[in-house]
């Protein structure tokens, strides 16, 4: 004989809806938001002289990455390539140490306020110099024939692993399909727009 089962107290009952609500409302348009205001945090905690313009600031779900741009170089649009990237890679160097204590302050509010590593590079003379980066594991499911595209590259020496080869095939991706993915990501942004702008 089975037991009758009790009915469930109503303080549960409302538990549980407001679980499902929050589960079910949890969507883009909250992450979309607390990424814009992630980014107007470093907009106003950023010191004023550091760059010329305002930064690029690219978040994910792990990761804050900030690219400012500096000056050029005198003399860097007359320059060879090999001076011109000498150049850059100097007042790089410069910007690194100088802005050091600063930003190992900035980025420990912003880890401890939004629960993410943050990253810093700067460009100059057109070119970018990344001061640190952090990496992520990713794990994923491959059928036979996937494998054995990563095995390939393994064996003829392209990748040490296939792990690797995820990595150099995504950097592959991201390097020939730079406007379809610029595209997306504009997309992307649109539809999380008219989703905040709809209906609550």
């Amino acid at each position: 004989m089975y037991r009758r089962m009790e009915a469930i107290p109503a303080w549960l009952a409302r538990h549980e809806q407001q679980c499902k609500h929050n589960y079910m409302t949890t969507s883009d348009e909250s992450t979309a938001s607390a990424d814009d205001a992630l980014r107007s945090w470093f907009s106003g905690r950023l010191p004023a002289g550091w760059f010329t313009a305002a930064p690029q600031i690219n978040v994910d779900r792990e990761e804050v990455t900030i690219v400012g741009t500096l000056a050029d170089t005198e003399g860097a649009a007359t320059a060879s390539a090999a001076e011109a990237a000498a150049a850059a890679d100097g007042r790089s160097r410069r910007f690194r140490e100088e802005t050091r204590d600063d930003r190992i302050e900035i980025a420990r509010e912003a880890e401890h306020k939004f629960g993410r590593k943050v990253s810093w590079g700067v460009e100059c003379n057109g070119r970018r110099v990344m001061f640190t980066t952090f990496s992520v594991p990713v794990m994923t499911r491959l059928r036979q024939s996937e494998r054995q595209v990563l095995d390939t590259l393994v064996d003829a020496g392209v990748a040490r692993s296939r792990s690797d080869a995820l990595a150099w095939c995504v950097r592959l991706v991201g390097e020939h399909s730079g406007t379809w993915l610029a595209d997306l990501r504009t997309a992307l942004r649109k539809v999380e727009q008219v989703r905040a702008e709809g209906p609550a």
